[in-house]
C-alpha cells in the first residue's frame, strides 16, 4: 500500500521512533510562520472540518500496525495544523480502542486550543507538544503571522484551560527568532505566561532547516543559553543522533526520501538518520531523483539541504 496520511517512521529528537498521521493537506494551517519547514500557509484558514476522510486513515493505519512495528509513539503532525481536522477525536479514539500498546502524540500551534471541542477530543492523547513562540501580539503576527480571527491571548488562555483539564504531559515548544522573540521585553512576557501554563517541560528551539523567509538566521547558543537560564526550567533541543533501524513504508527508498522532502528540507545526514543506509547508498537515490527533476540542492549556511523542486506551473 503507498501510503498518502501517514509518514516515516521517524527517529525523533523529542519522541524516538515515531510514526507521523497527516490529517490535512499541505499547506493548511491557521498560522504562516516565518520559520515553518513545510514552506508557505497557502490555506489559513480556522475552519475545521473532515480534510482528509477518515476511512482511508484508519485502512491505512491498519495496514501498518498490522506488522506491529516498534514504535515509542504515533503522531499527529505533518502539512498542517492537526486540530484543524474535526474528526482528530474519532482517530484518537480508533487507535485507543484498537492498538492500545501505541502511545499517542500531537504537535500543535496551540492556535485552537481554546475550543473546548478540541480539547475535548485530544484529551486521550499520552503527550502533546504545544507551541508558543511569543506572548505579545506584535511579536505574534510577525513571527507567527495569524489568520486574522486568532489574537496571542486567545492562545495564551487556551493553553491554561488545556493544563486545567488535561491529566497527561505538556511540552511547551518556543522557537527563538533573533531580533524578534529574544528581547528581554520578550522573554518576561513568555516567562509569565507560562507560570500560567504550568507545562511540565519546556524547549527551546532555533533555526535548523531553511524557513520561509531567507533572511532569518538561527539563535547562538550564548543567547539560547541565557533563555533557558531565565526561563528556569528549560531545555535547548540539540541535533538528533541517528536512531535504531525502523522499517520502511516501500521497498522503494527513492519513495521514502521524496515523500520526506515533500514536507521539510533535509541534508544526507538527517536521511541517513531516517532510513539508516550508508551515505553512499542515499547518494544513490537522490542522484535518481536529482536526475528525474523530482528535487532539488538548497545550498545554506547550515549546510546542504534537499528539496523538492517546484516546476514553474506550480506541480511537483
Amino acid at each position: 500500500m503507498r501510503y498518502r496520511h501517514l509518514f516515516g517512521p521517524v527517529p525523533s529528537r523529542r519522541l524516538g521512533v515515531s510514526l507521523g498521521v497527516d490529517l490535512v493537506p499541505l499547506k493548511t494551517c491557521t498560522l504562516n510562520c516565518i520559520y515553518c519547514e513545510c514552506g508557505e500557509t497557502n490555506n489559513c484558514t480556522l475552519e475545521r472540518k473532515e480534510y482528509v476522510p477518515l476511512e482511508e486513515v484508519y485502512e491505512e493505519l491498519n495496514d501498518y500496525l498490522a506488522k506491529q512495528p516498534e514504535l515509542d509513539y504515533i503522531t499527529f503532525s505533518g502539512s498542517g495544523e492537526p486540530t484543524l481536522h474535526s474528526g482528530i477525536g474519532n482517530v484518537v479514539s480508533y487507535l485507543k480502542q484498537k492498538y492500545p500498546a501505541y502511545k499517542l502524540c500531537l504537535l500543535t500551534n496551540s492556535t485552537l486550543l481554546n475550543d473546548s471541542k478540541v480539547r475535548e477530543q485530544i484529551k486521550p492523547i499520552d503527550l502533546i507538544v504545544p507551541s508558543l513562540d511569543t506572548a505579545t501580539e506584535e511579536c505574534f503576527k510577525r513571527l507567527n503571522r495569524p489568520h486574522r480571527g486568532i489574537k496571542c491571548q486567545d492562545v495564551i488562555e487556551g493553553l491554561v484551560k488545556l493544563r486545567s483539564e488535561y491529566s497527561g504531559e505538556i511540552l511547551v515548544e518556543i522557537f527563538i527568532a533573533p531580533g524578534l522573540n529574544d528581547t528581554p521585553d520578550e522573554i518576561a512576557a513568555l516567562k509569565s505566561a507560562l507560570e500560567r501554563i504550568k507545562p511540565d517541560r519546556v524547549q527551546l528551539g532555533t533555526l535548523d532547516r531553511p524557513g520561509t523567509e531567507e533572511w532569518l538566521e538561527p539563535a547562538d547558543y550564548h543567547t539560547m543559553q541565557n533563555i533557558a537560564f531565565y526561563l528556569g526550567n528549560a531545555e535547548i533541543i540539540g541535533k538528533f543522533k541517528p536512531g535504531p533501524k525502523i522499517s520502511t513504508f516501500n521497498d522503494s527508498h527513492s519513495r521514502q526520501i521524496y515523500e520526506t522532502l515533500k514536507r521539510r528540507p533535509c541534508t544526507v545526514a538527517d536521511l541517513k538518520a531516517l532510513l539508516n543506509l550508508r551515505p553512499a547508498e542515499i547518494q544513490k537515490y537522490i542522484n535518481h531523483l536529482l536526475s528525474k527533476g523530482k528535487i532539488e540542492i538548497d545550498h545554506q549556511e547550515r549546510g546542504i539541504f534537499l528539496k523538492i523542486k517546484n516546476n514553474k506551473d506550480g506541480k511537483n
